[in-house]
């Protein structure tokens, strides 16, 4: 009985075509594009910790270290408002002494810290920026990150270009199809890839300036795009 009926369905919809899907065909492909740039910025984390054998020791002399590193800072062209306290921190130091007081923790000393979040607008001045830090007395630096400042100018380009990519995909599948291109019926973006690269470095106190490669940084763009297929017009 089911069979008669879809034959009865397949019928009625080639003899009344407004029965059957109105959708026009379309071909659905995706779009990349890539661009590689240098970075333009640069943030360095970067500190001071002291020790002494009661709090306030271990704090005056942490700030006049940090004070040492900001007057440094200043002196190698950064920017006051460039300058920003990440952490400051004063702990205890403790020790197990088994034979006088029964294994009981005791403070033996304190530890100041005090760190500071430098950004460069210029990434030419990272190395010297770190020289001027090791020189003052700064002795946790953390790492370098590198970013892009124009990232949106820079997705757009890339976004034209996945866009072209896209369109020169679709064609290929519309002539090898037998017909010829439409316009979109739909686009969407998969997201960009993130405008920045971090890398972890390993600092030490140098005689030469410390040897930075910022590198490039990729900038990634992926569209999906939906274009209508029509008859090739005789």
């Amino acid at each position: 009985m089911m069979r008669y009926v879809a034959a009865a369905m397949l019928v009625a919809m080639a003899l009344n075509p407004a029965m059957a899907d109105t959708d026009p065909p379309s071909v659905s492909v995706s779009g990349e594009a890539t661009i590689a740039v240098a970075p333009d910025r640069a943030e360095i984390s970067a500190g001071v910790t002291s020790q002494g054998k009661t709090a306030k020791q271990a704090s005056e002399v942490n700030n006049k270290a940090m004070g040492d590193v900001l007057l440094a800072l200043k002196g190698a062209g950064v920017d006051q408002k460039d300058l920003q306290t990440s952490q400051l921190s004063l702990q205890p130091l403790f020790e197990n002494r088994n034979a006088n007081s029964g294994g009981q923790q005791q403070i033996v000393g304190y530890r100041a810290s005090n760190r500071v979040t430098v950004k460069l607008r210029d990434v030419g001045m990272v190395a010297n920026t770190i020289d001027a830090l090791v020189g003052a007395g700064a002795n946790d630096i953390d790492g370098v990150s590198f970013a892009v400042s124009q990232t949106s100018k820079l997705l757009d380009d890339a976004r034209t270009k996945a866009m072209d990519d896209a369109h020169r995909k679709a064609e290929i599948y519309a002539q090898a199809a037998g017909m010829t291109l439409g316009l979109p019926l739909s686009i969407s973006e998969d997201g960009a890839a993130p405008p920045a690269i971090f890398r972890k470095m390993a600092m030490r106190a140098a005689a030469a300036p410390a040897p930075i490669a910022p590198g490039e940084d990729t900038l990634r763009v992926s569209v999906n795009v939906t274009y209508e297929l029509k008859p090739k017009t005789p």
